[in-house]
């Protein structure tokens, strides 16, 4: 190997190449630096310090300057050397940070294996090689720390361990990732400066300005009681809060009152609201952004998902901003959804784990937790329970309709802490409707567009695809112009006509317009829509609450009107509307509790018996003990493979609305650079105000020849677009939201 200087990469824009000794030490400062929120500050520094030991093989060293100046990578594996070191340290499972800081975390059989195998084969000379080498200029990787005196101290739970090592493996590569970019780019990354006590104040001031300029409602009182009780409720110890509140009554605001407040008092560095629906994730985003955005304040908001333009939504300078920000969560205040969020925590891969440190020492607010999936409950309250206990986390779980969490195993032992101690007399004063059942008799289809046709302003929300647009096809046949226009809304229109539709209705809403809409769920929770009649198809509880919400949501009226309704004209699928093939068991509990002389969703009572039967019907202890067994074992890819938010998986789709046809140009220019392979970073987040989703059943069956694949799984849509409905298929049994 010509000359005796080990270098980390390769020349930078300048010609300067970057040394191994700077790179392994500078990672593991930073890498520890990270640690200290969990505790772990010396276990991350040392794994971040011996991770790219490997790199110091003469023969790793001569491939460098080999494929120097081509882009190309080395080829040669350098992880060896690092884990055989944390191995040697005693460090053990953990190990697997250094082994997987590339690929993904190993499972811990294939880890052993793996070093059994290095130290009894020809794997150990080069590994010995390069730790000799790196040892003359970096002698520190020698001595390991060991485990965390914490861990040893409480036993080291198999749960505990597997969430430590989420942790370490996410300081180490965001380290890793971050000195790597500072040398190529030329500038270290400066974490973000704001620090979050200090808008506490911004929040406040900003919140009760924008109070006095809102048109004041008959639930303006209780708005304002649920925002001191939850301000009240910041000041105690930190845990696992409960929110129940009902629709309309302020909890948006409530909650991230509860965050801030609460992250000022014990000197947490960050807030975290996760949100199961984009259409709300960027909704809320927006309301948090304005009260604590101020002209000329730096960006604290970081807006969070795959719906997302990270190059559009920052002001000018702060587009940068944005897009670094969400590679790791660097900001005080964050909005995301709750797939991100729990994907990040039960995934193995370095880019969807970057951002898991920043997850200590903060406040998580997990907004409509009635959406989780009952499947993965068990394990997903499991991971909030270490999070609490363990790694300096509060978690706020809010909710109109609030899932009996604390009798499932892993928070049967804990009292919740509540932020409204008594909240029924609070639901009691904010029933404001009246629910109808028209079920047994249940109508025909032509006679409930008939009725909705003919009601003035109305918003139906239906459990399928394809019944929301037989609807919508039918009331916009039966409806005269004259009367005010038939919208409709779902994941079959693109992010952009979508936005663009629900800012529309909004506006109509405001001025007090009439309007008829037809839509899928996804304008059911915490959608700010207000309507004089919700109609909704018989679904599960909370999601029959959660559309009544959008029904008299400002208590102007004395009385709200829902029609819960089943069609007769079908066999319970898209006809009928399609709440068994869409809920399964959560609808048979349903139906044992809710309906024509039993409880309205909006007893609270009848909503805990219902989620105890429920989770007995669905058989969430049992379904949740399998990624349970998993984590317990280290197995990180078997969990990542278990743990699916989104059970049906979907192709994204990239459409041209008629109404946008003078940006068609554009996007098959950049649809064409995507397949002529060049990066597509950016190039993505253009197209994404044009993507829908379709799911993979219907994409690659019915509608395979109007697809054109593009890259990855993203396709091109070749087919017809209607300008009001969206993506068109003639399929009766589609289902996807």
């Amino acid at each position: 190997m010509a000359g005796d200087e080990l270098y980390a990469h390769s020349a930078d824009g300048a010609g300067v190449r970057h040394r191994l000794d700077d790179h392994l030490r500078a990672v593991g400062d930073r890498a520890g630096g990270f640690g200290e929120a969990f505790r772990a500050a010396e276990t991350a520094g040392y794994l971040g310090l011996v991770h790219d030991v490997g790199k110091g093989w003469c023969e790793w060293q001569d491939g460098l300057r080999r494929v120097e100046g081509t882009n190309r990578p080395v080829g040669l594996d350098h992880k060896g050397a690092g884990t055989w070191l944390a191995h040697r340290a005693d460090l053990g499972v953990l190990a697997s940070v250094v082994a997987g800081h590339h690929g993904g975390l190993p499972a811990f059989s294939e880890l052993g294996q793996d070093v059994r195998a290095m130290a009894q084969g020809s794997g150990m000379s080069s590994a010995q090689e390069a730790i000799d080498r790196v040892a003359a200029v970096v002698p520190e990787i020698l001595e390991g720390p060991g485990l965390p005196g914490w861990l040893t101290a409480d036993g080291a739970d198999a749960l505990v361990v597997d969430s430590l090592v989420r942790f370490v493996f996410s300081a180490v590569v965001d380290a890793d990732h971050l000195d790597t970019a500072a040398h190529f780019d030329g500038v270290p990354r400066q974490e973000h400066g704001v620090a979050i006590g200090g808008l506490v104040e911004r929040y406040e001031e900003a919140l009760k300005a924008r109070l006095a300029r809102r048109v004041s409602s008959p639930v303006d009182g209780d708005r304002a009681r649920v925002y001191e009780q939850a301000v009240a409720a910041a000041q105690g110890p930190q845990g696992i809060y409960r929110l129940p509140a009902p629709t309309g009554s302020g909890k948006t605001f409530a909650a991230g009152g509860f965050g801030l407040h609460h992250a000022r008092v014990h000197g947490l560095r960050r807030v975290i609201v996760a949100v199961p629906y984009l259409s709300i994730t960027e909704q809320n985003a927006a309301e948090y952004r304005r009260l604590l955005e101020g002209p000329g304040e730096p960006e604290v908001v970081l807006e969070h998902h795959s719906g997302v333009d990270l190059d559009a939504t920052s002001k000018s300078a702060g587009g940068r901003w944005a897009r670094l920000a969400a590679e790791n969560w660097d900001a005080p205040f964050i909005v995301t959804t709750t797939v991100r969020l729990f994907e990040s925590l039960f995934g193995r891969r370095p880019a969807a784990m970057r951002r898991v440190h920043r997850l200590a020492g903060s406040v998580i607010v997990l907004d409509e937790v009635q959406a989780l999936p009952d499947r993965l409950l068990v394990p997903i309250m499991s991971m909030l329970r270490t999070l609490t206990d363990h790694f300096g986390v509060t978690v706020l779980l809010a909710s109109a309709t609030q899932p009996t969490f604390f009798e499932l195993s892993p928070l049967r032992d804990l009292a919740a802490r509540e932020v409204i101690a008594d909240p029924k007399p609070l639901y009691t004063r904010l029933q404001r409707v009246n629910y109808e059942w028209w079920l047994n008799p249940a109508p025909s289809r032509e006679e409930l567009a008939e009725e909705v046709a003919e009601c003035r302003a109305s918003l139906t929300v239906c459990n399928t695809t394809a019944q929301a647009r037989e609807l919508h096809a039918l009331v916009a046949q039966r409806r005269d112009e004259s009367a005010g226009p038939v919208l409709h809304l779902s994941t079959r229109m693109v992010a952009r006509h979508r936005r663009e539709t629900v800012r529309y209705v909004s506006e109509l809403n405001a001025a007090g317009s009439p309007v008829a809409v037809v839509s899928t769920q996804l304008v059911e929770a915490g959608v700010d829509l207000d309507f004089p009649v919700v109609f909704r198809a018989f679904a599960t509880a909370e999601a029959m609450q959660q559309a009544a919400g959008r029904c008299n949501r400002s208590g102007r009226l004395e009385r709200g009107r829902v029609v819960v309704f089943e069609l007769a004209d079908g066999d319970g699928g898209a006809s009928s509307g399609g709440g068994e093939f869409i809920y399964g068991a959560a609808l048979a509990a349903t139906r044992m509790f809710f309906g024509p002389g039993k409880a309205t969703p909006d007893d609270l009572d009848a909503l805990d018996t219902y989620y105890r039967e429920r989770f007995k019907l669905t058989d969430t202890e049992n379904d949740g003990e399998k990624i349970q067994d998993a984590r317990r074992e280290w197995n990180f890819p078997e969990v990542t493979n278990l743990f699916r938010m989104i059970k049906e998986e979907t192709v994204p789709v990239v459409a041209i609305p008629p109404q946008y046809e003078a940006e068609r140009e554009r996007i098959q220019e950049v649809l064409a650079l995507l397949r002529g392979g060049v990066p597509g970073g950016g190039l993505l987040r253009e197209l994404r105000p044009y993507m829908a989703t379709l799911p993979k059943s219907l994409a690659f069956d019915k509608a395979s020849g109007l697809l054109a694949p593009v890259v990855g799984d993203l396709h091109e849509w070749l087919g017809d677009y209607d300008e009001r409905r969206g993506i068109e298929i003639s399929d009766s049994e589609e289902y996807v939201f």
